[in-house]
């Protein structure tokens, strides 16, 4: 837990660097335009389809047994596009980033802080694109099916932490590591700390919820999983004499 807590610590110190800073302004802006673009062009077909749905869920026929469900459902379709948008906005600017940006944040991150890490470039664009396809579909399918669900208080925060916690490590692992590390070393990396790369994740997602600190939180988990992988690779090396 301690190197997770480290990595985050470090991500937030980078964060404050001007290459960084730009990193942040433009995935999120453009995330941030293409979705209110599409909340105004089919904002009312998504809280009809929203609304069918609900209505047919076992909540919504719980709710119909006693209140006007018609009208409840139609407002909680709007409601629920609203709570959407924020996890969409912040995937989608974390698909940017890991397409776009990683490479000159794993160029920044190593240069400063890992100058000695020999690069031996086991990753492929291709196995960088497939990350990002399984972590879309992953995100989109789990989040239509619990749908019903975003709309009970207490389960949404934690639904939108675990998703994006998974697109988080499946985004931003691969890329990480991708120049640095070999085929076999990422292996061997995912192998061992799956669950650490999954928590610092979750983590990462939750400063969402943090006023303002949502901004930052895609190029944040990127930086984050830079330095926990990099820091990671860097121990396995030690320990086979290698570094």
């Amino acid at each position: 837990m301690s190197e997770i807590l480290q990595a985050v610590s470090r991500a937030a110190r980078d964060l404050l660097h001007p290459k960084m800073l730009w990193l942040v302004a433009w995935p999120l802006g453009v995330s941030l335009l293409v979705w209110l673009l599409l909340a105004v062009v089919f904002g009312d077909d998504a809280v009809a389809w929203l609304s069918t749905t609900l209505g047919g869920s076992a909540i919504g026929r719980w709710m119909s047994e006693w209140l006007p469900v018609g009208a409840v459902v139609t407002g909680l379709g709007w409601v629920l596009l609203v709570v959407l948008l924020v996890p969409l906005v912040l995937a989608t600017a974390s698909v940017i980033i890991g397409i776009f940006s990683m490479p000159a944040m794993v160029e920044h991150v190593a240069g400063r802080s890992y100058p000695d890490l020999q690069y031996r470039r086991g990753g492929t664009l291709a196995g960088s694109i497939w990350n990002a396809v399984i972590g879309i579909a992953f995100f989109v399918g789990v989040g239509l099916v619990s749908l019903p669900l975003w709309l009970v208080p207490p389960l949404w925060p934690f639904l939108a932490a675990l998703l994006m916690g998974f697109l988080n490590q499946r985004m931003f692992r691969y890329d990480a590591l991708a120049e640095h590390a070999a085929a076999d070393e990422m292996r061997e990396l995912f192998r061992r700390h799956r669950r650490e790369f999954f928590g610092l994740g979750v983590l990462v997602s939750l400063l969402s919820y943090v006023p303002f600190a949502g901004l930052v939180v895609p190029v944040a988990a990127g930086l984050a999983f830079i330095h926990y992988g990099l820091a990671r690779l860097a121990g396995l090396r030690r320990a086979a004499g290698a570094a």
